[in-house]
């Protein structure tokens, strides 16, 4: 397979020879149809010249005036009716005019050999250094016919500006293959450190950096190649910390199983067997719930479009789930103030609900004994604004950007106490992204945490 770079300045050498081979066509067509009668007629014009200036000047020494004309630019042939044939300037490559040609000027027609020269290249029609590519014009000189067939010398009148041209051609051409080399280098070197970054990704080595500094297509897909990786390997660390994470998180539940069920086979009192099957009743709700919101966000993962949106009234859901951990709040002893108008929004209910759920159950578990939640409903003009505040332990400003992570429980020292498995804050921001919603957090360590969530008043279903 040939390398990109082969590619590139193969093509764009093929592209500078099919341009110079139509050019080379187009020049032709415009000599053959233009430049080549209008040389006929200028050469001709030019003879009529001469012949008119011997016709008024009998007494010119005829040859001493053609070979001055032959000697500043012009191949000349001079015939007369004795059939006398004279040469004055350059030779001819071919002595090749026809009989007639010359019988036709003497009877006092003009010939026109350039007009008529046969269709060839530009550059053999032009340069053809033959007999037949004159024009013949017809003369008397003292009495006695003749016949002037003039062309001009190319080679003295063209002689250094050809080579000059030829040498200005050939190195246009060796100058713009040097250059497409080079310029074709600097151009996919870019490109060939993208691919060797990109082997290195395949390798699982995403700590790449693209020393790629252009402003050009290329130098945005670095950039945006660059970013790709950075997530990549945040993405990479997410995976092995939620490998990790979930792990422990059901091997611990397992173990205390295990441990609860090696008392239990032991020989003990009625009341320690209870109680130590109460301990792994427990232990087999929090791998429940584990399971069961690992289900969710997999669910909300592969739904992404398909969300089985209902109007209905989003006021009575959140007093709904109010009422559900009522006996939660009173056994802390805490008070919930809510200002809740009728709301009515189109969205996935079930999802929606576990959004609520989540942000109410974190209130409740990291508020102190007798705090106090207040949860506000406010309808705008094309979304609803739902605001959940406590006064509970609140949080470090460094730990707010990753609470929406995985098995991310901020300050586990403080929150070890605290049931919980990481995942409810994933949830809620998994649910509010598919429903082209906003989810924003505002918190001070020892004075509470607000949560906000703004939903559309109907969600724009795709399929």
């Amino acid at each position: 397979m040939r390398s990109l770079y082969s590619k590139f300045t193969l093509t764009t050498i093929l592209i500078m020879l099919l341009s110079g081979l139509i050019s080379f066509s187009v020049s032709n067509v415009y000599y053959q149809k233009e430049l080549k009668r209008q040389n006929d007629t200028k050469l001709t014009s030019i003879a009529m010249d001469m012949a008119d200036f011997i016709g008024s000047h009998n007494d010119t020494d005829l040859h001493s005036y053609f070979e001055h004309l032959g000697s500043i630019g012009y191949q000349i042939f001079i015939v007369n009716k004795n059939g006398e044939e004279i040469y004055y300037g350059a030779g001819f490559r071919e002595y090749n005019l026809p009989e007639e040609a010359k019988e036709m000027v003497l009877d006092g027609e003009e010939y026109h050999g350039v007009g008529a020269f046969p269709h060839k290249t530009f550059v053999t029609g032009f340069f053809a250094n033959e007999l037949k590519n004159t024009v013949g014009i017809p003369f008397e000189y003292r009495g006695l016919n003749y016949g002037l067939f003039i062309r001009p010398d190319i080679k003295l009148l063209f002689g250094e500006l050809h080579s000059l041209i030829a040498w200005l051609v050939a190195g246009m051409i060796v100058l713009s293959v040097i250059l497409v080399l080079i310029s074709a280098k600097y151009l996919i070197r870019p490109i060939g450190k993208l691919n060797r970054a990109t082997s290195l990704i395949a390798a699982g080595d995403f700590g790449i950096k693209l020393n790629i500094k252009r402003r050009d297509e290329i130098g945005e897909l670095a950039s945006s190649f660059t970013k790709m990786a950075n997530k990549l390997e945040k993405t990479n660390e997410m995976r092995k910390e939620f490998i990790s994470n979930i792990s422990h998180d059901i091997q611990s539940p397992l173990s205390n199983i295990k441990g609860y069920m090696k008392l239990i086979k032991a020989v003990g009192t009625q009341e320690e067997t209870r109680k130590n099957i109460d301990a792994v009743d427990s232990e087999i709700d929090r791998l429940s719930t584990l399971t069961r919101q690992l289900l969710l966000l997999s669910s909300i993962d592969s739904r992404q479009d398909l969300l089985n949106a209902q109007k209905y009234d989003l006021s009575e859901q959140i007093k709904m789930v109010i009422r559900q951990y009522q006996w939660n709040l009173s056994e802390k002893g805490m008070m919930v103030s809510y200002s809740l108008p009728k709301a009515y929004i189109v969205a996935d209910p079930p999802l929606l609900y576990s959004v609520w759920e989540n942000l109410l159950t974190n209130s409740i578990k990291y508020s102190s004994e007798n705090g106090e939640i207040d949860i506000k409903l406010v309808e705008q003009e094309e979304q609803y604004e739902i605001s959940i505040k406590d006064n509970g332990i609140g949080m470090e400003q460094d730990e707010l950007a990753r609470i929406y992570d995985r098995f991310y429980r901020a300050d586990t020292s403080r929150t070890r106490s605290v049931e919980g498995s990481g995942l409810g804050l994933a949830i809620v921001h998994s649910i509010v992204y598919l429903h082209n919603g906003k989810i924003n957090v505002w918190s001070i360590k020892g004075k509470g945490t607000t949560f906000t969530v703004r939903l559309p008043k109907e969600v724009v279903k795709t399929k």
